[in-house]
């Protein structure tokens, strides 16, 4: 939020006191605390009044440095609080008669103890970002009687910020007013379902701001050369992350909060839905799941949506006997033939839903501070919330998602978790502020954890909608309600681009939008968007997404590009693998890939899949697309045409193309299977190289399998860890394969060009 007005003035009824300067300084455990009167001391009368600041730097991991601002210090602990894991850490502790300074690895935090107060974060002797005189401050708005503190950051000349969870405005933030506050706004507003408060910038750092409730941040608004963020709180923490990359910000980043945890192999295969309020029974549903195999268009999940309960139920989990009447017969035949099953479940529990009752009698659902039951009429008449905070609650829920699992339900949709309300009482006490987005944390965790407990690790997924800080260990999330339109497309990109800015590793969307119905054309292009995602869906509102009832080339499109995903698996599933260990997104910004590029600070319109595949897709009928190509000989991979970057390059795709490069020096893996996403990766693997320079080593891992591709000379040199299953490895047209046993291949290479 907003405190001034313009530079020299605050806004009418706000008060402000900023730490002026550094009174002592107290050394403890690795913790540096620091005492800050907010205004110079000149006689001993100064000392009599405040506020007065207390500023606690410390260390959670190296790299990572935290600063923790207090007023008052008597405030009750308020919870919830994210779960954050520390790795002991040796800081580094000094402090003379001009600095006190904490160390952890290459990043320092150095208050000033004389002057002015002042605040900097160094790096290898670069300041990364600082904080000046009226930067750090205690705020009071008289008209609300709120209290806040607030933090402003410098942003040095040509950094760019993102992040801050899933957002569909432009990818940059500076410039943004952005509160972190889960909603469920559509992707047409400036509101999101997936708040996250941390960014990233391109100059070496990212800040994680570690408040569950509602942080407002000015991004280069209020004050445009600094970051300001604001809580209505007495104690505020915030940690600064080295880098000095982009991908390692994010990998310390989750290290601190936690990383996605690894989805099933099946998982990344296609998804099909009933829709929203479409009509349907075991009827349509087999005859959509029969049209596909028809037309040879391979299917790993088939969800469906709301209206398996029945109306008014929601959520009952209990099969609408009207139009399912034998729920286990058809699971097992839809499962005979080879299908995973996704059914949709919220925490919200309808009036007259059953399990109203019974968890009104138990204590299950949220309560007003009366002690009624928590209800409203919007979504479902007279619905009430689960308290996820108690855990019996929690066990509650899942009995109901057990029951579902044993009649053969794979998986679930985890819709909504953003309505919160604050005027209510959680059981364990947590206060309704910070409970309105860490809700969807405990949500989720209760539905992955059963998952992972009756499915098994590496066999848990969630398609979830709203999320926090943390929510990341649950994947997989989507991008919630767009519009059949290609700019409502371009804004579910952005949003997916800024979640993995976030520390999100796996993020899917609605093909063909959700609100209204997609033209043929829109429908054709957001199917090679939609396949060249992490995980891949159609569903709609009101109306079906089976690509024959658009037109046929639909169909062509849709077989086209999901065999083309199917056959990239052996890439994808290394780089899933990497989202799950490291943090690094599937889904990449440009930037997160090119920070030292200042042609990709801004790319909204295109992504990294992967280190190595550069995705552009098409938002025109006509197939007209401009992208931006970074340094080095670019392959079209599907056509083979080269391109030579850094440039801008304009083009023309049938509904059968895109853009797709593979970046210059790649060892593309790809799969000898198009049927289904759950293969054998390494078995027949074709290891295709792309333009790699004479001495160039790469490794490339595909399962349990290491792959090792050296050029030498003219000669292309490979090795398997494991020779047991047959491999390829190929150079433009020329091929060379090993057989079952062999784990050498050599191919001669004399001209470059055919590398392409």
């Amino acid at each position: 939020m907003k405190f001034t007005d313009g530079y020299w003035l605050l806004r009418e009824g706000v008060t402000a006191a900023h730490p002026a300067e550094v009174l002592d300084v107290v050394e403890s455990d690795g913790v540096l605390e620091i005492h800050a009167p907010t205004r110079p001391i000149r006689s001993r009368g100064d000392l009599m009044t405040g506020p007065v600041m207390t500023i606690t730097a410390h260390t959670p991991m190296p790299d990572v440095v935290g600063l923790t601002l207090t007023h008052f210090t008597g405030e009750r602990p308020r919870e919830p609080a994210f779960d954050l894991t520390e790795a002991e850490p040796a800081p580094l502790l000094s402090y003379d008669d001009a600095y006190a300074t904490l160390t952890s690895g290459a990043l320092s935090v150095k208050v000033a103890r004389s002057g002015p107060w002042h605040v900097e974060f160094l790096a290898h002797g670069r300041t990364l970002t600082s904080s000046g005189p009226k930067g750090m401050g205690i705020m009071r708005d008289a008209a609300t009687g709120g209290h806040y503190l607030r933090e402003q950051l410098n942003l040095g000349v040509g950094t760019s910020v993102y992040g801050l969870g899933e957002r569909f405005g432009p990818l940059v933030r500076n410039g943004q007013v952005v509160d972190i506050w889960n909603a469920d706004g559509g992707t047409a507003t400036e509101q999101a379902y997936k708040n996250v408060p941390f960014y990233l910038t391109d100059a070496g750092y990212g800040v994680f701001v570690d408040h569950p409730g509602k942080v407002s941040f000015e991004v280069g608004s209020e004050a445009v050369s600094r970051v300001q963020f604001s809580a209505e709180t007495q104690e505020l923490t915030y940690y600064v992350i080295h880098g000095p990359t982009p991908k390692d910000i994010l990998r310390k980043y989750t290290a601190l909060t936690g990383r996605p945890a690894l989805p099933p192999t099946w998982s990344f295969g296609l998804w099909l839905s009933t829709s929203f309020t479409t009509s349907y029974d075991e009827e349509t549903v087999t005859s959509f799941i029969e049209g596909m195999r028809e037309r040879e268009l391979p299917l790993s999940v088939f969800h469906f949506d709301c209206f398996w309960m029945r109306e008014f139920n929601w959520c009952d989990f209990s099969w609408d006997p009207r139009v399912f009447p034998d729920p286990e017969g058809m699971l097992a035949r839809l499962k005979a033939k080879g299908l995973h099953i996704s059914v949709w479940i919220n925490p919200y529990i309808a009036q007259r839903s059953p399990l109203f009752t019974e968890g009104r009698a138990l204590g299950h659902l949220l309560r007003r501070p009366d002690g009624s039951v928590w209800q409203w009429d919007l979504w479902q008449p007279g619905m009430a919330l689960v308290d996820f905070t108690s855990p019996a609650a929690r066990d509650w829920y899942a009995a109901k998602l057990e029951a579902l699992l044993a009649q053969g339900v794979d998986c679930f949709k985890t819709d909504f978790g953003e309505r919160v309300p604050v005027d209510v009482t959680w059981s364990d006490g947590s206060d309704p502020e910070r409970m309105h987005n860490y809700y969807t944390y405990l949500y989720n965790r209760t539905v992955f954890d059963v998952l992972r407990k009756h499915r098994g690790e590496g066999e848990a997924v969630v398609f979830a909608r709203s999320a926090t800080t943390g929510s990341q260990q649950f994947p997989v999330h989507w991008g919630g309600d767009c519009e059949a339109t290609y700019e409502s497309m371009a804004e579910s990109l952005r949003g997916g681009l800024s979640l993995g800015l976030s520390g999100f590793g796996f993020w899917s969307h609605d093909i063909g939008g959700f609100e209204g119905t997609p033209t043929p054309a829109l429908f054709k292009r957001w199917l090679a968007f939609g396949l060249l995602s992490s995980h891949s869906r159609l569903h709609g509102s009101s109306s079906y997404r089976v690509p024959w009832l658009f037109d046929e080339e639909s169909v062509d499109v849709l077989r086209h590009f999901t065999r083309l995903k199917l056959r990239l698996m052996p890439y994808l599933y290394e780089a899933a693998r990497v989202a799950h260990e490291e943090g690094t997104p599937m889904m990449r910004a440009m930037v997160l890939e090119f920070p030292a590029d200042p042609g990709c600070a801004h790319l909204e319109r295109q992504y990294m899949l992967g280190p190595d595949l550069l995705v552009a897709p098409v938002f025109s009928d006509a197939g007209d697309v401009t992208y931006y190509v970074p340094e080095g000989t670019w392959t079209h991979y599907l056509t083979g045409r080269t391109v030579t970057g850094p440039r801008w390059v304009r083009e023309r795709h049938g509904f059968l193309g895109l853009p797709l490069l593979v970046r210059p020096g790649a060892v593309l893996p790809v799969g000898a299977h198009a049927d289904r996403p759950d293969y054998p990766h390494a078995d027949g693997v074709t290891l295709r190289t792309y333009g790699l320079e004479r001495g160039a080593q790469v490794t490339v891992r595909v399962g349990d399998v290491t792959f090792t591709v050296v050029r030498e000379g003219d000669t292309l040199r490979a090795s398997a860890s494991d020779p047991a299953a047959p491999w390829a490895l190929a150079a433009g047209d020329r091929v060379a394969r090993a057989a079952a046993g062999s784990g050498f291949l050599t191919l001669e290479t004399p001209d470059d060009r055919e590398q392409a």
